[in-house]
């Protein structure tokens, strides 16, 4: 769930981030060649590497990435330059947008600037990033809740007047991701402009990353 800020947007929507026309077309050749087979994870890698070579000259890419696959609603971890995980994910049921209020997913390039909710249970309901004390029951999810669960990796975005700065502002949006009370939704773009996660997957993800890691996400 994402939190809007009372500002008016400051800008019309932009919903590709500026991705690179070549590279970003490249990925999506990448990922045809896998139809109804496992994804070339080590390809895939290849190229997202290359793509943010060329749109974010000097940014380092060592370590840990996670690359947010809006079309795919799969969320790769990257480290040292092969995929280590995917997991099944949602990004926002009103598609890409960077303006406050619009309930969209930020594209883009952002880091994890806090890493929240370490050491509680699966399925621990957090409201203004504190726990509640309240434990989602997550084999009976209630969609009339859009409760953030277990772990926040909180956004920062790094792109001025994309995701960063004005209207735009990934962190004063309160951008994250984080586990969901329904794990049912995954798969789908179903989120308030979150990327949600299973509470399993988020748990272990929120263990191997650390706050700095690079967050890019692209609609392919």
């Amino acid at each position: 769930m994402a939190r809007s800020t009372s500002a008016s947007p400051a800008s019309s929507e932009r919903p590709s981030g500026g991705v690179g026309v070549g590279v970003a077309i490249a990925l999506a050749l990448v990922w045809s060649a896998a139809q109804a087979k496992e994804p070339p994870r080590q390809g895939l890698a290849d190229m997202l590497l290359e793509y943010l070579g060329v749109r974010y000259p000097g940014t380092p890419l060592g370590g840990h990435i996670l690359y947010v696959s809006v079309q795919r609603q799969q969320l790769f971890h990257v480290v040292d330059g092969r995929v280590r995980d995917s997991y099944p994910i949602a990004t926002a049921r009103a598609g890409l947008g960077n303006t406050a209020d619009s309930f969209r997913t930020p594209p883009g390039l952002h880091r994890v600037v806090e890493k929240i909710g370490g050491g509680l249970p699966p399925g621990a309901v957090l409201k203004d990033r504190r726990p509640t004390g309240e434990v989602a029951d997550l084999a009976r999810a209630d969609r009339s809740r859009d409760v953030i669960t277990s772990r926040i990796l909180r956004l920062e975005g790094l792109e001025d007047g994309v995701n960063r700065g004005g209207g735009v502002d990934s962190y004063a949006r309160q951008i994250y991701v984080h586990g969901t009370g329904d794990e049912g939704s995954l798969n789908t773009p179903s989120s308030m402009g979150c990327v949600r996660m299973g509470n399993a997957d988020i748990i272990a993800l929120f263990d191997q990353v650390p706050v700095g890691t690079l967050v890019v996400i692209l609609d392919n």
